[in-house]
């Protein structure tokens, strides 16, 4: 089998870079997976890693299909704790696994109960664990609350996103009002409805003619200070076909100030650089399909690493915001590649290349997705190019930023 590119690489400057030093972190029996780029995979500490165990792949997960919750001692030979299970999952960001922002011993993930999904929220020193009435997809700075969309309607729209085992009751409905995103105490498990789909949809959309088009919303992400939160608002209709289209917008915690930041209908992946800006790959009638940098609440935009970050893919600021970490598709020859990017040099410097074998596609895919360590030090990806389906590994940046 192919493997990944190892040894010398260039950057796009034409400068030489060793490849930073890789190693497997899980490995078999069964396959292991963390999933999302913006939670939090690593304690505090950077001591330990969070990541899920199944033992199947290349299908839809069924309601009874049960994953394995873990933890990771990157100190102790890499191993592994388990933590829990849940019946609440998907292949692109699996039980929204988190630790906490700040606590050196919680842990957070979806899990469901009968007809009801759920949150349980785990000290892994203590064990004592407790349940809260509904499940989270981005969590405020401070811990206290919580915002999730519709989890059965995503997986109505989205395979891949949602949870299977609870059908959407408005599956029937273009743009229900009963449903949309949801706000919880992470104290009480009080839950609010705070936006629903209709009203996203009566905010006018210029760029678009959405009639009888069915709306969702996805990828939610809290700002650093915790006074906003964005969110992609999607629709798919006839003019879709089996594509759809995306509006992202911001909103104050309880959902309201809505603020259109790219009202252009193909936003993808983002990330907030501070409260103030989010970077999102998009189109823009300035220079079409970039990494563009937004300042929320204004309509000031601008293009970032045009020439070298031209392809989509999982971007994140390291600790100091001066660099981007990011990886992309499977290009031509199926290699996944994984980078950095100097915001003050202009420079590109290469991580690796990683090869995803062909049945990885559609739904269950194996993105990098890459996540690093609060000190920036390690960067943590999910890959399946060494021939034993999808594990983690980690690289050490030391001396490449």
């Amino acid at each position: 089998m192919r493997t990944h590119r190892r040894g010398f690489l260039m950057s796009t400057l034409g400068l030489a870079a060793a490849a930073p030093p890789l190693r497997a972190i899980t490995r078999g029996p069964g396959f292991h997976w963390f999933s999302y780029y913006d939670k939090l995979q690593f304690d505090p500490s950077g001591r330990y890693a969070l990541g899920m165990a199944v033992n199947f792949e290349h299908r839809s997960p069924k309601p009874d299909d049960v994953i394995r919750l873990g933890m990771i001692d990157l100190q102790d030979g890499d191993r592994w704790s388990e933590l829990g299970r849940s019946r609440a999952w998907n292949w692109q960001q699996g039980a929204m696994l988190q630790w906490l922002p700040g606590s050196k011993s919680e842990v957070i993930w979806n899990d469901r109960e009968g007809d009801q999904f759920v949150a349980r929220i785990l000290d892994v020193k203590t064990r004592r664990l407790r349940t809260l009435p509904g499940p989270v997809y981005a969590l405020s700075p401070d811990a206290r609350w919580a915002v999730a969309p519709d989890f059965r309607r995503l997986n109505d729209c989205r395979p891949g996103y949602g949870y299977a085992g609870i059908p959407d009751p408005n599956a029937s409905v273009a743009v229900p009002e009963d449903a949309g995103i949801w706000r919880m105490d992470l104290r009480t498990g009080k839950r609010q409805l705070i936006l629903s789909f209709a009203q996203a949809a009566r905010v006018p959309n210029p760029h678009g003619d959405w009639s009888g088009a069915k709306h969702w919303f996805n990828h939610l992400l809290v700002a650093p200070d915790g006074k906003r939160f964005i969110f992609l608002h999607r629709w798919r209709g006839p003019k879709e076909g089996t594509s759809f289209a995306t509006r992202m917008f911001t909103a104050d915690p309880d959902g309201g100030n809505l603020h259109v930041l790219d009202p252009h209908g193909r936003t993808s992946h983002f990330i907030w650089r501070d409260p103030r800006h989010v970077l999102a790959w998009a189109w823009h009638p300035s220079r079409g399909d970039k990494f563009y940098l937004y300042e929320d609440r204004s309509e000031k935009v601008e293009a970032i690493g045009p020439e070298v970050m031209t392809v989509n893919g999982h971007c994140s600021y390291l600790p100091g915001g001066r660099w981007i970490l990011n990886d992309t598709y499977p290009d031509q020859q199926r290699l996944q590649h994984l980078y950095v990017y100097d915001t003050r040099a202009g420079k590109r410097v290469e991580l690796g290349s990683f090869l995803s074998p062909r049945e990885y596609t559609g739904e269950w895919r194996c993105d990098l997705h890459p996540r690093f360590s609060p000190d920036g030090r390690w960067v943590s990806i999910d890959s399946p190019h060494a021939g034993h389906g999808r594990q983690m590994y980690l690289l050490d940046l030391r001396g490449m930023v």
